[in-house]
């Protein structure tokens, strides 16, 4: 009974946190909503400044958590959110958009995936179109020899940190 009640009080916290955290985030890294509607309805957060301690810790632990579990990140983790700093709200929107397409993909297609911008990244502008056009128009069969004569690059080797297993690369944090 103990323990249910332990699982019970640590579910209503991963709940709160999953609803309470992206409507914190949304306003501060979201490109603003067009007028209409779905504007009108949206609930007006308060800038950081206006946000209380509590708040702002709730915001921040989980990249802190993340900053020191991970020291040999620290330079990715830095790079990426100068890149995101940089972008405009179009582009990460995009990156927003890109992401979910990712969250939804099966194993399969996320190797595809992995291939095809592997071997994307040596090739210029107008070979990395082409490619794209030529991926768009094979069907299953072909994607799959394909990705067997180009398979993608392999991954990180994550062996030398047992806090965290292989799951693939880390998404960027909204």
């Amino acid at each position: 009974m103990r323990r249910f009640a332990t699982l019970r009080r640590a579910g209503l916290a991963l709940a709160l946190g999953a609803f309470a955290l992206p409507a914190v985030l949304a306003p501060a890294w979201a490109a603003p909503p067009p007028p209409g509607p779905a504007a009108k309805t949206a609930v007006n957060l308060p800038s950081w400044d206006q946000l209380s301690q509590a708040q702002r810790e709730q915001l921040i632990a989980p990249m802190r958590d993340r900053w020191n579990s991970s020291p040999e990140e620290r330079p990715r983790m830095l790079e990426h959110a100068r890149r995101w700093q940089q972008m405009t709200p179009e582009e990460r929107q995009d990156a927003r958009r890109g992401m979910k397409r990712w969250e939804h993909l099966n194993p399969e297609e996320r190797g595809q995936m992995r291939a095809l911008f592997g071997h994307m990244r040596g090739l210029d502008d107008n070979a990395r179109r082409a490619l794209m056009e030529k991926w768009r128009t094979m069907t299953p069969e072909q994607r799959r020899a394909w990705v067997q004569a180009n398979p993608p690059p392999p991954k990180p080797d994550r062996s030398d940190r047992p806090d965290r297993p292989d799951r693939g690369p880390m998404p960027p944090r909204d």
